[in-house]
C-alpha cells in the first residue's frame, strides 16, 4: 500500500497519537544515526517502493549501522559484511529472534514455522528434524536419479517451445521444475499431473503469500491496530496459507489411509519420514508441524530458486560471451550432447562463478528475514536495543564498492579464483543468511541451480522476443520478501 495512504490510515486512528507523547524506558540514549524521523509516521517516506535500495541510498548517508524509527518500530540497518559477520556470528544469539510481521500470523503459522519460531525448543526440534531427516547429504545424494529426471521434464517443456518456436517464461518453467522436485521427493506425488493449470496456480498463491509478506503494512509499524488489520493483509494471508493447507490435508489423509492398509509399501519419502516421528514422545512433529514445514519448504523453496535462475538467464542472455564461455565449460568437461548430473559440478568452475555473480546481483531474500534483538547489544560505540528490529541488507553489502570492484556489472570472473561462497562463512557474499538462522534448504536449492542453469546453456541457445534487446531489456526488480523480476523473462529456445 502507498505510504502516503498508510500515512493518512495512521492519522484516522487518534489514539495512535498518544504513543507520540510516551517514550519507551529502555530506549538507549546512544542509537546508531540515521535521518530524522516525521511525528508518528517516523521514517516511512524514506523506505519507498524498494526499500532494498532506499536503506542502501540512506546508509551512504548515514553509514553501514543505521537506525529508523518506522512508525512505533525502532529499526536497525546492517549494510556491510564486517558488521553483518559482527550481528550474524559474533553476537549471533542476541539478534537470533524474529520481527513477527503480522501477514505471517495468518492461521497460526507463526507459532509452528521454523523461519519464524524464536530460538526455543520448538525451533531447535524443527531444525533438527530438516538436518537430521530432510536435508542431510545422504538423503540429497539418494535423490539425485529423482532431480535428474525433473530436470529432463523441464528440457523436454523447453524442447517442444524450440520446435514450435515461442517464446519460454523462463521463470514459470523454473518454478514447475520446482515444484515437481519437492512434491515427488517430499510426497511421491508430481501435483502438476492433475491439471495444467495446477503450476500457475501454486505459483499464483506462492505469490500472493510473498506479496503479502513484503507489502509495508500499517499494522506492523503500529502494533495496537493489528487486532483491525486495516489493509487486510492477515484476512488475505488467510486465504492463501489456508488453500496450501488444504492441499496438504488432503495429501496427508490418503497417505494415511494408504498406511492402514495390509501391504502397504512405504515410499520412504519425506512425508513417511514425517509421519514415523509422529507420535513420538521425544520428537513432537504432529500433523499441524508438518503441514505448516511443508507451507515453509514449498513456499520459499519454489519461489526463491525460480527467482534465482530468472536472473541468472536474463544476466546470461544479456551477455552472449558470457554465456558462450560457460556453454564451452560445459561441453568441455562433459563432452557435446550429453546431459549435466550432479557429480560435474564440482568441476564447473566458471557455472560456479556465474551463480554467485547473480546471488550477489540479486539476491532472493534482499533484507534477509527481519530479526529482533534479545538485550540491548553495542556496536561500534552505539547501542541496539533490545527489542529493535534488525534488517541485514544483502542487497547493500554485495555492491560495496569497498569489497566490489564495477560492483553494477556483471562479471563472474571475479570470482575465479577466490575462496568466496554463498554458504553463509563469508558475509560479502550472504543471500542466504548466515549463522544458526541461514537458510536449512541451502544445499538442495544450490544443487537445483547449478543442474537447472548448466541444462539450459547446454541444450539450447537462446534469443529475446522481436523488439527486444539487451539493451533495452527491462532489468528491473520488484521487492518483496523475495526479489522478483519486475517483467517476467520470455525467451526463445533455439536448436545449435
Amino acid at each position: 500500500m502507498d505510504l502516503l495512504i498508510i500515512f493518512c490510515l495512521a492519522l484516522a486512528f487518534a489514539h495512535a497519537l498518544n504513543f507520540v507523547k510516551k517514550r519507551s524506558k529502555t530506549s538507549p540514549s546512544k542509537l546508531p544515526p540515521g535521518p530524522s524521523p516525521l511525528p508518528i509516521i517516523g521514517n516511512l517516506f524514506d523506505l519507498g517502493d524498494k526499500p532494498h535500495r532506499s536503506l542502501a541510498k540512506l546508509a551512504e548517508v548515514h553509514g553501514p549501522l543505521m537506525s529508523l524509527k518506522l512508525g512505533r518500530i525502532t529499526t536497525v540497518v546492517i549494510s556491510s559484511s564486517s558488521l553483518a559477520q559482527e550481528i550474524l556470528q559474533k553476537h549471533d544469539l542476541n539478534f537470533s529472534n524474529r520481527t513477527v510481521i503480522q501477514a505471517i500470523q495468518a492461521l497460526d503459522h507463526h507459532q509452528a514455522s521454523m523461519p519464524w519460531l524464536p530460538t526455543g525448543p520448538p525451533w531447535r526440534h524443527l531444525r533438527k528434524i530438516c538436518n537430521s531427516y530432510i536435508f542431510t547429504n545422504q538423503k540429497l545424494d539418494a535423490n539425485q536419479d529423482l532431480r535428474f529426471k525433473k530436470i529432463q521434464e523441464l528440457l523436454s517443456d523447453v524442447q517442444q517451445c524450440c520446435s514450435a518456436g515461442v517464446a519460454i517464461d523462463i521463470g514459470q518453467a523454473a518454478f514447475k521444475a520446482m515444484l515437481n522436485t519437492l512434491s515427488s521427493s517430499v510426497f511421491s506425488l508430481d501435483l502438476t499431473d492433475s491439471s495444467s493449470d495446477t503450476v500457475r496456480e501454486f505459483k499464483d498463491v506462492v505469490r500472493c503469500i510473498m506479496d503479502e509478506l513484503g507489502k509495508p503494512n500499517l499494522a506492523d509499524f503500529f502494533p495496537v491496530l493489528r487486532k483491525i488489520d486495516p489493509q487486510g493483509i492477515k484476512r488475505r494471508m488467510e486465504i492463501y496459507v489456508g488453500r496450501i493447507l488444504d492441499l496438504f490435508d488432503h495429501i496427508i489423509d490418503e497417505r494415511l489411509k494408504s498406511r492402514k492398509k495390509s501391504g502397504y509399501i512405504p515410499a520412504n519419502d519425506m512425508l513417511d519420514t514425517l509421519l514415523a516421528l509422529n507420535g513420538d514422545d521425544m520428537e513432537q512433529m504432529d500433523r499441524n508441524r508438518i503441514k505448516h514445514l511443508f507451507v515453509d519448504l514449498f513456499a520459499a523453496g519454489t519461489d526463491t530458486t525460480s527467482s534465482t535462475l530468472e536472473w541468472a538467464m536474463t544476466e546470461l542472455i544479456c551477455n552472449p560471451k558470457i554465456l558462450s564461455k560457460a556453454r564451452e565449460e560445459i561441453e568441455q568437461t562433459i563432452g557435446k550432447g550429453k546431459f549435466l548430473e550432479e557429480s560435474d559440478i564440482p568441476q564447473l568452475l566458471y557455472l560456479q562463478a556465474i551463480l554467485k555473480e547473480t546471488l550477489r546481483l540479486h539476491p532472493p531474500t534482499p533484507l534477509l528475514l527481519p530479526r529482533t534483538t534479545l538485550a540491548d547489544v553495542e556496536i561500534n560505540g552505539f547501542t541496539v536495543p533490545k527489542d529493535a528490529q534488525v534488517f541485514v541488507n544483502a542487497w547493500a553489502i554485495s555492491r560495496d564498492t569497498s569489497v566490489w570492484k564495477d560492483p553494477e556489472s556483471f562479471i563472474p570472473e571475479r570470482f575465479l579464483g577466490l575462496e568466496i561462497d554463498a554458504r553463509g562463512r563469508d558475509f560479502e557474499l550472504i543471500p542466504f543468511g548466515a549463522g544458526r538462522r541461514i537458510c536449512p534448504g541451502l544445499s538442495l536449492a544450490m544443487r537445483m541451480l547449478h543442474l537447472m542453469l548448466g541444462s539450459l546453456i547446454i541444450s539450447f541457445d537462446w534469443k529475446l522476443e522481436d523488439g527486444i534487446t539487451p539493451q533495452n531489456m527491462d532489468m528491473e526488480d520488484k521487492f518483496g520478501i523475495t526479489l522478483q523480476k519486475a517483467q517476467p523473462l520470455k525467451a526463445i529456445p533455439m536448436q545449435f
